[in-house]
């Protein structure tokens, strides 16, 4: 470097050292003012077709089993007979507090409401066990013949007798012997056993056997008593009644009983092994019509 010129200097300011670290302002998250909202429906997600059952897909036929179709029937079945065995232990309970209530009229006068209450609930009763045992036996009886059904499909063989005559059997007189084989040769064929053996009925099968055949034996006794008049016939009406309607829930309770076991045998279901169903595939489905996408719209 020569003396008396000047010297090319460049200048680097450099901030000072600061005693504490400087620290970066944090951003304010913004506050959650609920989902999203869209002028329109969007036109992009998942397609609706995994969450389908089959019959909402339109252009398919829906394919039930008989057994499908017995395992509902057998629900609704069950609910039904529940019922019924309810109303008719009302029922005997409301023919009960009139038997006491005549009891008592023998020594004491009577109260005008509890007499009038005692009238409402026998009234009350005896039009809803009717009511109600007609509706849970017609459940019961489309149960029968879809589990005949069922059977059929399982066992691939046909039942002893044909529908008709087990609903021939339904009517009174028959339905003491025809409806109780029905359910043996139903039981016999669930449980797998050959053809060429002879069917014998469960011990719960021979109980409700015995108790449907006791039912309908005094229930036409009670009907025919009825008709006798004098004070001491319509007492003996009313044990009869008790009986009646005490054998009637026996009868209900064994019935639901029945059909849960006999839809085991042919249905076996654990609610643990249940799985939830995924449709994944449909065939013969008409091809969906595509929808234009807007041009402003993205993937």
């Amino acid at each position: 470097m020569r003396p008396g010129r000047p010297m090319a200097v460049d200048w680097v300011a450099s901030p000072p050292v600061p005693v504490r670290p400087y620290r970066q302002r944090r951003q304010r998250q913004p506050r959650y003012t609920g989902p999203p909202s869209y002028p329109a429906p969007p036109r992009w997600g998942l397609p609706a077709l995994p969450w389908r059952w089959q019959m909402s897909v339109p252009g398919t036929v829906p394919r039930v089993s008989p057994a499908e179709r017995m395992r509902v029937l057998s629900g609704t079945a069950i609910t039904l007979l529940w019922v019924t065995a309810f109303a008719c232990g009302l029922a005997a309970v409301a023919e009960l507090w009139r038997y006491v209530m005549l009891l008592i009229s023998r020594s004491a006068v009577l109260s005008y409401g509890w007499l009038k209450a005692s009238d409402a609930l026998v009234i009350t009763a005896g039009v809803l066990a009717p009511v109600t045992a007609l509706v849970a036996g017609t459940a019961a009886v489309l149960w029968l013949l879809r589990a005949r059904q069922a059977a059929t499909v399982a066992t691939d063989r046909a039942p002893a007798r044909p529908d008709w005559q087990v609903l021939l059997g339904l009517l009174p007189g028959p339905n003491l012997s025809v409806l109780g084989s029905t359910l043996t040769e139903l039981e016999h064929a669930a449980a797998g056993e050959p053809a060429d053996r002879r069917p014998y009925p469960s011990k719960l099968l021979r109980i409700w056997w015995v108790t449907w055949v006791a039912g309908l034996v005094l229930g036409a006794v009670t009907l025919l008593w009825g008709l006798r008049s004098g004070v001491q016939a319509q007492a003996d009406g009313v044990v009869l009644r008790i009986l009646t309607d005490s054998v009637a829930v026996a009868v209900a309770v064994l019935s639901l009983r029945v059909i849960a076991s006999i839809t085991a045998l042919l249905s076996p279901l654990e609610n643990a092994a249940a799985h939830r169903m995924l449709v994944v595939r449909v065939d013969g489905a008409p091809t969906p019509e595509r929808r234009p996408r807007a041009a402003t719209h993205r993937r």
